[in-house]
């Protein structure tokens, strides 16, 4: 079985840092199932491409168990299996882990990374395969192959060529494909014990809670263990509902407290509602609402004919209902707004058919490497004509008096992006989905810094 790993990020062969794998060796390692082997293909400064080829002998896997001759015929030595995620585990250790000793910040830097496994059993067939990696924001390309090309009438088999695409840590790649191929797959070489929950939780950690096929992820990786399933999902939905709403709402204040003097929410609000009405987006969506500030505004307007919010808080979408119960609009105006529970990074149909989006204050709540599959569900998937997002400018945070230096606004901020940084995202997102994008200071611009908050206007 073969996995190869390619980079274009520049050196390319800073691939090799992160292996710790040196591109002109060729090392191989014997395993209690066979040898596995690692290479490069290419290694050139622009692109380079890791290989790891895994051989896996027959013999050893039945020897000694009293096998029958039939027993040593089965496809385990030639597809992607739970023989290959403890390859992985092994052979990339440091890596899987997201350790660098030469390259510490590389290795929590997400690269364009494209991982092709030449033969991946997908038991659930292509849907099954694109429901488990779609929603980590991988472009997943797929090429099947017939049970026999003697006899096209008897169809196709479940196995694929698979090629995953994603800007993403090679830590984060590595800890999917060492959770998700045994799952594909649907069985594993070895007993599966309760050690395997702690291998689920740790491998899964930071992606797993919020996946969509959650429950059939666990199932799967546990060998349909029922008790084990049942534990490991409890302690997933503890790690999934810690209740963190009142530390967001102390947050939260403190940004407030933070940008009150130059009246910035107002501001946002204005230049937000501004361009909705210059697109004339009548039905609008607002994506992260947390407790209702926009929603709220678009409410009060008749021009908007139906108002969304989405949050992932259901403790935030309580206290924006509390607060829109106290506007006093007629009764067939409130038929205008639903407020829905969701994340912002899994495709959700519920997301479809809408003028515009609102982003207000979002993205930068979001792990760099969540930000991929987030850009995909609304501008892929939901595909709004209009798309209005805002995020701080960190240039402007040292002309806010109550904010240490070096600190971000709000303490869940993952990052905050200069105007260029900004920029350059928005400009790469709308050439990669078809839009056309307009930048807009919102605040009073300072002439070295620039404005405290920096608006995009994606249009298609």
């Amino acid at each position: 079985m073969l996995l190869t790993i390619t980079t274009t990020h520049s050196p390319a062969t800073e691939l090799g840092y992160l292996l710790h794998k040196h591109p002109d060796r060729c090392q191989s390692f014997s395993l209690t199932f066979g040898q596995a082997h690692v290479f490069y293909p290419q290694a050139q400064p622009e692109r380079c491409t890791a290989a790891l080829l895994l051989d896996v002998d027959p013999v050893k896997l039945v020897r000694g168990k009293g096998a029958r001759l039939e027993q040593y015929v089965s496809d385990r030595p030639y597809v992607a299996s739970s023989f290959l995620s403890v390859a992985i585990a092994q052979v990339f250790s440091t890596a899987l882990s997201g350790r660098c000793k030469d390259k510490p910040e590389l290795a929590q830097t997400p690269i364009p990374l494209i991982a092709k496994i030449s033969v991946l059993p997908c038991r659930g067939g292509e849907n099954f395969l694109r429901q488990l990696f779609e929603p980590l924001g991988y472009t997943v390309s797929a090429q099947s192959y017939p049970l026999d090309e003697e006899f096209p009438d008897w169809g196709q088999s479940q196995y694929f060529t698979v090629e995953l695409q994603h800007t993403i840590t090679l830590s984060d790649l590595l800890s999917h494909l060492y959770v998700l191929i045994p799952v594909l797959d649907d069985d594993k070489h070895y007993w599966v014990n309760e050690d395997e929950i702690e291998k689920l939780l740790r491998h899964g950690e930071g992606w797993l809670t919020q996946h969509p096929a959650r429950s059939q992820i666990t199932r799967r990786y546990l060998k349909r263990q029922h008790r084990l399933t049942r534990e490991a999902l409890a302690q997933l939905a503890e790690e999934d509902n810690p209740d963190p709403d009142s530390t967001e709402e102390s947050h939260a204040e403190e940004e407030a407290a933070v940008e009150k003097p130059i009246s910035l929410n107002q501001q946002r609000m204005n230049a937000v509602i501004a361009a909705l009405k210059q697109s004339n987006a009548k039905k609008v969506i607002d994506l992260g609402c947390g407790q209702g500030n926009l929603v709220k505004v678009l409410l009060q307007d008749s021009f908007f004919e139906k108002i969304t919010g989405v949050d992932v808080s259901y403790r935030a979408l309580e206290i924006a209902q509390e607060r829109l119960d106290r506007l006093r609009l007629p009764r067939n105006q409130w038929e205008r707004l639903q407020l829905i529970q969701g994340a912002l990074t899994y495709q959700d149909k519920r997301l479809k058919g809408y003028d515009a989006a609102t982003v207000i204050e979002v993205i930068e709540h979001l792990d760099l490497p969540r930000l991929g599959a987030f850009e995909r569900v609304l501008f892929e998937f939901a595909r709004p004509k209009i798309i209005v997002v805002t995020t701080p400018n960190i240039e402007y945070n040292v002309k806010f008096e109550k904010l240490p230096a070096g600190k971000l606004r709000h303490k869940d901020h993952r990052f905050e992006w200069t105007r260029l940084e900004f920029q350059n995202w928005a400009n790469q997102v709308a050439e990669r989905f078809g839009y056309t994008v307009e930048f807009q200071a919102v605040g009073m611009e300072d002439a070295v810094v620039g404005s405290p908050t920096q608006m995009a206007v994606f249009s298609c």
